[in-house]
């Protein structure tokens, strides 16, 4: 069975990354039904994780949760997005772990914001770190602004996390990247390669 571990780094009770959580745990279930969502909050974890950064070792509930991720075949971390970056408990919890344990792991990144002007921390913060983390992080990032709850927003809200959720069942089932039909103009696509090939070649 497919375990996928879904992480949200919110801080607040009620919290909207924790709402953007559940709506990714509900389009994999819709998507993928025989696979295993587990949902882990950082918020209960905040102690067990500043003392892990502190002491150097985690504790028992918290090695559980860090075994659980190194285990899962997928990720999908949700933060809050504060000062144009990811949370720091975020930060700490990913610090606790060893090297290369997100290596090749799929990830979708996901955040949320008070304001819109947050929406490219998911490209200039999260994508850096775990492609530093050498994690394979899914083409389609998701940013819920305060609109994209309203009644004008949810539903392309919901239409962005389903294709983050689509792209990931593609890579998890061996069958491509879940991009959608190929870009004619994009520079890696097999449609340039072969009409940027010599003749004769």
């Amino acid at each position: 069975m497919t375990a996928i571990a879904i992480i949200s780094s919110g801080m607040g009770e009620p919290s909207t990354s924790h709402m953007l959580a559940d709506r990714y745990a509900q389009a994999i279930e819709q998507a993928m039904p025989d696979a295993s969502v587990e949902r882990i909050t950082l918020r209960e974890l905040a102690r067990d994780i500043t003392d892990a950064a502190m002491a150097g070792f985690a504790s028992p509930r918290l090695q559980h949760v860090i075994d659980q991720v190194t285990s899962a075949d997928a990720l999908v971390v949700v933060s809050p997005i504060y000062n144009g970056s990811y949370a720091g408990l975020f930060k700490l919890f990913v610090d606790v772990f060893e090297e290369n344990a997100f290596t090749g792991k799929p990830v979708l990144l996901a955040a949320t914001g008070g304001t819109a002007r947050h929406s490219l921390a998911i490209e200039h913060a999260m994508r850096p770190l775990f492609a530093y983390l050498q994690a394979l992080a899914l083409p389609t990032g998701v940013f819920a602004s305060p609109h994209d709850w309203s009644s004008e927003g949810v539903g392309a809200l919901t239409e962005r996390v389903t294709r983050a959720v689509d792209e990931l069942a593609s890579i998890l089932s061996g069958s491509g990247t879940g991009r959608g039909p190929a870009d004619e103009f994009d520079l890696t696509s097999p449609t340039f390669l072969a009409a940027s090939r010599p003749k004769g070649t």
